[in-house]
């Protein structure tokens, strides 16, 4: 009898939980376009901007570029339903050769959709 309460008490519990809201990230855009930038000037940088549509705080744990030429800075402290909050890459062409580029930044988030990816891509001309 203890053993079959249990199991009811453990599935109404995952069930409730399971029911439950939570953060929740919708972006404005999901990728972002430096457009042409020269070689004299490799260092660009764009902005994602992001709002949580959920009914809990929303917390990005991670930001990983696909390589090191790509680095991310986001928005450390829980953003609250309905706020928004900022990702801005900065891609440093210095020692790349010239011509299209596309990388991305994965994030790992509390959202319902943990992984998140966004991509940067861009056109540096040769000197």
């Amino acid at each position: 009898m203890k053993k079959i309460l249990f199991f009811i008490f453990l599935i109404a519990g995952i069930g409730y939980a399971s029911a439950q809201g939570g953060a929740e990230i919708k972006f404005d855009k999901t990728t972002y376009d430096f457009g042409k930038f020269s070689e004299n000037s490799p260092k660009v940088t764009g902005s994602f901007t992001f709002t949580n549509i959920g009914d809990a705080p929303l917390v990005i744990h991670q930001a990983v570029a696909s390589c090191g030429c790509a680095v991310p800075e986001y928005t450390k402290e829980p953003i609250l339903p309905g706020k928004t909050g900022k990702i801005t890459v900065t891609y440093d062409g210095t020692g790349k050769f010239p011509g299209h580029f596309k990388k991305s930044i994965t994030l790992r988030t509390n959202a319902k959709t943990e992984m998140v990816r966004l991509f940067i891509e861009g056109d540096m001309e040769a000197k």
